[in-house]
C-alpha cells in the first residue's frame, strides 16, 4: 500500500535551473507514476557518453526541466494578457511532462527495433491516453495540447514547434552535460520575449538576436553531438547488435534475453496490436513500459561471451568502446570503394559473405536547424504588429542557410589491422 504523501509541492534542485517547484499535487502524482520514473533509466543521449563521457543525464531530467520551462513561458504570456485559465495552465504542463513517455531504451537510438512504424511521439500519446484512464480524465486537455486539436494553437507550439519548451532545455541540458558550450541557449531571456499574435506563438522584435544564437547553437549541437561520428559508429553496433540477437532467437538458438526483450523478440508488432492482449495477456503497451537501457546492457554483457562471432564482437565492442570507424563525406562512397572495404573486413575478420551487412554500414545523416515552412516557422512580431519569418528578419545571413538541409554520407565498419 502506497504511503500517502501530504506535501506534494516540493522543491527539486536542478542542475541548469536552481531551484523548482512542482506545480500541483496532480503534477507531482503524475511524476510519481512508474511511467515517468522509468524514465529515469532511459539516457537522454543514448550512446553519446562513448564521447562524451559526462553524457549521462536521463529522460527524466529533460522533463522536469521543460516543465518548468513551460510554467515560465505560461506565466510570461499571462503577464502580458493572453487569458489562459487554470485547465489549459496545467494541461499544458501535462502535455510536456509526458511528451517523451514512448522513448525505449538508449532514446532515438532503438526507436525502429521494438515497433514497426510507430514513432515515440505516436506511443507517447498511447500512453497519455492510459493515463487519462486511470486518473479519472484529468488529461484530456494535456492530451488535445499534445495532439495539436486544441483551439489555443499557441499552447501545442510551446510543446511542439521550432520554439518549443523541449529544445529550449534539450539544448541546454545536453550542452552541460557534453561540456560543448556552443550550444548554450538563453531560455531565460528567449521566453521572456515570447508573446502570442493570431493565437500562435511568436517573438518580440527586441527577441531576434536570442533566436538567431538559438538556431546556430542548435546546428553545432547536432554535427558535434547528436550526429557526431564516434555517436554514429556506437549507434549502428547497438542497431545491429540487437538485430543480430533477434535474427538468431527467432532461428531457435539459444540466447540470453530478460523476460521484458524477449517479448519483444517473440513478436512482430505495428500500430495495431499495441493494446492486443493475445501476446500472452500482456498488451505491447505494458510490455515497452517493462525495458529500459538496463535490459539492453545487461544482454550485451551476456552477448560478449556468446559462441556466435558476430555477436560477440559487436558485443565486446560496446562494452569495451572497441567501436568502428567512421569516415564521412559530401558525396556518397562508391560501389568500388564499398567492396573493397567489404573484402578486407571479410579477410581480417574472418566473416562470410552474408555477415558483412553487420559490419560494413553506409548511409547518410542530414541537419537543417530551421524549417521555413509557413506552418513551422518562427515568427517575430514587429512594433506595428507586423509578422515576420526569422529567416527573412535577420540581418545575420546564416540564419536563412541554416534552413537549407545539409547532407553527409558515412561509412563504418571495425579496425583493419
Amino acid at each position: 500500500m502506497n504511503t500517502l504523501i501530504e506535501n506534494k509541492r516540493k522543491i527539486v534542485n536542478d542542475p541548469i535551473y536552481g531551484f523548482i517547484q512542482i506545480p500541483s499535487d496532480f503534477i507531482f502524482d503524475l511524476i510519481q507514476h512508474p511511467l515517468i520514473q522509468r524514465l529515469r533509466r532511459i539516457k537522454q543521449l543514448g550512446l553519446t557518453y562513448y564521447v562524451y563521457p559526462g553524457a549521462t543525464h536521463p529522460r527524466f531530467q529533460h522533463v522536469l526541466g521543460a516543465s518548468h520551462l513551460m510554467k515560465e513561458a505560461l506565466n510570461i504570456l499571462r503577464s502580458k494578457g493572453q487569458e489562459i485559465s487554470e485547465e489549459e495552465y496545467t494541461g499544458s504542463i501535462i502535455s510536456i511532462l509526458l511528451h517523451d513517455l514512448g522513448h525505449g531504451p538508449f532514446s532515438h537510438t532503438l526507436e525502429k527495433s521494438f515497433f514497426k512504424n510507430i514513432t515515440h511521439e505516436e506511443l507517447s500519446l498511447c500512453y497519455m491516453k492510459l493515463l487519462d484512464k486511470e486518473f479519472s480524465g484529468r488529461l484530456k486537455t494535456g492530451i488535445e495540447i499534445f495532439s495539436g486539436s486544441y483551439p489555443k494553437k499557441f499552447l501545442h507550439q510551446l510543446v511542439s514547434s521550432q520554439l518549443d519548451m523541449d529544445r529550449l532545455d534539450y539544448l541546454r541540458r545536453d550542452s552541460y552535460y557534453t561540456g560543448v558550450t556552443e550550444g548554450i541557449v538563453g531560455s531565460d531571456r528567449i521566453i521572456k520575449m515570447l508573446s502570442t499574435f493570431d493565437n500562435e506563438l511568436v517573438i518580440e522584435e527586441k527577441g531576434i538576436y536570442s533566436i538567431e544564437k538559438f538556431l546556430i547553437a542548435r546546428r553545432l549541437m547536432y554535427w558535434q553531438v547528436y550526429l557526431h561520428k564516434t555517436v554514429i559508429a556506437s549507434e549502428q553496433m547497438l542497431i545491429k547488435v540487437i538485430k543480430r540477437a533477434k535474427k538468431m532467437h527467432k532461428n531457435g538458438e539459444n540466447i540470453f534475453l530478460t523476460p521484458s526483450l524477449k517479448f519483444f523478440f517473440d513478436n512482430n508488432i505495428n500500430e495495431k496490436g499495441l493494446l492486443d492482449k493475445r501476446f500472452d495477456n500482456v498488451t505491447p503497451l505494458e510490455a515497452f513500459a517493462k525495458i529500459d537501457d538496463n535490459d539492453i546492457i545487461v544482454c550485451i554483457k551476456e552477448w560478449q561471451y556468446h559462441k556466435d562471432k558476430v555477436l560477440s564482437i559487436l558485443s565486446k565492442g560496446l562494452i569495451n568502446r572497441d567501436l568502428f570507424k567512421v569516415s564521412i563525406q559530401k558525396n556518397k562512397f562508391t560501389k568500388t570503394e564499398i567492396e573493397e572495404l567489404q573484402k578486407k573486413v571479410m579477410k581480417n575478420y574472418k566473416l562470410s559473405e552474408k555477415d558483412l551487412k553487420y559490419f560494413v554500414i553506409s548511409d547518410s545523416v542530414k541537419n537543417n536547424a530551421y524549417s521555413k515552412n509557413l506552418d513551422e516557422r518562427i515568427n517575430i512580431l514587429g512594433k506595428k504588429n507586423q509578422i515576420t519569418d526569422i529567416a527573412v528578419a535577420s540581418d545575420v545571413s546564416n540564419v536563412s542557410a541554416l534552413s537549407r538541409i545539409v547532407k553527409k554520407y558515412y561509412i563504418c565498419h571495425p579496425k583493419i589491422h
